[in-house]
């Protein structure tokens, strides 16, 4: 599958953010061994591609979850106590500071400064769905609503 993003973008090392965003679509990050095969095929250095991958935001280096929960920790959101959304949320997946994806890859917990929602505070994002005046508890039941959605969908 590399290959043939590479092939579509001709080799062209110009077009290294391109390549890059379509292996992500594929992996759902960029493994180190792919950003170093990436690096020959394209005959630039390791460092420059893991550069741009490390400069831009979009780009992650580790695997993340199907669902992508985003708290806001911005100024209206920390007053609104938006700590305590996170806390609800580490504890309901098992994850912390360190630990970001739950380990069945099926969510992952980010931080983010503002979302530009703060009429709505205390904000989160779930799958780039807005969900404003948040509490523990209704993030808890959305959180849930998902997990139920995903058992039924194996079902």
């Amino acid at each position: 599958m590399v290959c043939e993003i590479l092939d579509r973008y001709h080799k062209d090392s110009t077009k290294l953010i391109p390549i890059l965003q379509d292996i992500q679509d594929q992996y759902s990050y960029l493994p180190e061994d792919i950003m170093t095969f990436v690096s020959t095929a394209l005959g630039i250095s390791s460092s420059t591609v893991y550069g741009v991958a490390t400069f831009y935001a979009h780009f992650t280096l580790a695997p993340k979850g199907k669902h992508i929960i985003k708290v806001c920790d911005g100024t209206a959101c920390h007053v609104k106590k938006s700590d305590l959304l996170l806390d609800v949320i580490e504890k309901e997946l098992a994850l912390d500071k360190n630990k970001k994806t739950t380990d069945d890859g099926l969510f992952t917990l980010e931080t983010v400064a503002c979302l530009g929602a703060c009429g709505l505070a205390p904000v989160l994002v779930i799958d780039d769905k807005v969900h404003g005046l948040m509490t523990p508890e209704t993030t808890l039941a959305l959180i849930h609503q998902i997990k139920e959605a995903e058992k039924n969908e194996q079902n």
